[in-house]
């Protein structure tokens, strides 16, 4: 089976254009997938994993946050972003355009994804997610090694670099991914210093913020490398942990049967086998489509 790729734009919730891609199957789908992606990761790096899923009969879509990719302004000083903006408005914005009456909704996740979800004030009501890489954030779950390059990049080289370009430069700072907004910055930086991110924030559950995950009642898997230092299995498990009406099961992906992956490596081509495992564990458990709103 083939797949077929159409660049189309995206209105967010609010009207901001979102870059955005469909891929669809040549045959009826069995299933709408939304990828979605990492803090500052263009949704090209999800090409391959998109083009393989829409080859396995699912209907694909992958997009841009505002402020990254195909969705970015000339410049990005005094650009207003925030990762609620992402989720709430242009993650939930994307789902909206993936539903339809009958079929399965499914969420492909990297990350950051893994947060966005609950973010949004349903809890994103799908029919299942499966997360690669998503975790706490916090320092403390991390080797001491990594934990000290975190170290500096919130407290030496981030605050200094976003004051002077009105973003974070993660190239050049060696993160990989494309340059982030400063509202999203400033966000990822201080939920990063709670060993449950904004779980364990009291200021993060303003005007029910925070509400989304207890609604969140679908089904959902979270796979993480035991290389993955920047998120690996114990800041994975004190991060879902927040996810309180949804049958949570982790998965603990070993370097020794997969090989490396480390925070980006689920998604390169080559990981086939991890896709396939995940779009079949998607289908076991995520076969109800997600009751239609309003």
């Amino acid at each position: 089976m083939t797949a077929d790729a159409h660049p189309f734009t995206l209105a967010a919730r609010d009207g901001y254009p979102l870059a955005a891609t469909h891929w669809s199957p040549s045959t009826p789908s069995r299933a709408q997938l939304l990828v979605l992606g990492a803090t500052g990761v263009p949704q090209g790096f999800y090409r391959a994993v998109a083009a393989h899923a829409a080859a396995q009969g699912c209907d694909v879509l992958t997009f841009d946050y505002r402020g990254i990719g195909g969705s970015k302004p000339k410049t990005l000083r005094g650009f207003p972003a925030t990762y609620d903006d992402w989720a709430r408005l242009d993650a939930a914005a994307a789902l909206d355009a993936l539903r339809e009456p009958g079929k399965p909704l499914w969420v492909v996740g990297h990350s950051f994804a893994g947060h966005a979800m609950g973010l949004m004030a349903d809890g994103g009501n799908a029919s299942a997610m499966y997360t690669f890489g998503s975790g706490a954030g916090w320092a403390g779950w991390m080797p001491p090694a990594e934990r000290r390059r975190v170290w500096w990049l919130w407290n030496v080289i981030g605050p200094p670099a976003v004051a002077l370009l009105g973003c974070l430069p993660m190239k050049r700072l060696g993160l990989g991914g494309e340059d982030l907004p400063a509202g999203v910055y400033r966000q990822w930086r201080h939920w990063c210093g709670f060993p449950r991110y904004f779980f364990d924030d009291p200021q993060a559950n303003v005007n029910g913020r925070l509400d989304g995950f207890a609604k969140a009642r679908y089904p959902i898997a979270a796979a993480n490398a035991l290389d993955d230092l920047w998120a690996l299995p114990a800041s994975r498990d004190a991060f879902f942990s927040g996810y309180t009406a949804a049958a949570v099961e982790g998965i603990d992906l070993d370097p020794r049967e997969h090989g490396a992956l480390g925070h980006m490596g689920y998604f390169r081509r080559g990981r086939e086998r991890l896709w396939d495992d995940a779009l079949a564990w998607l289908d076991r458990h995520g076969a109800t489509p997600p009751p239609m709103t309003a």
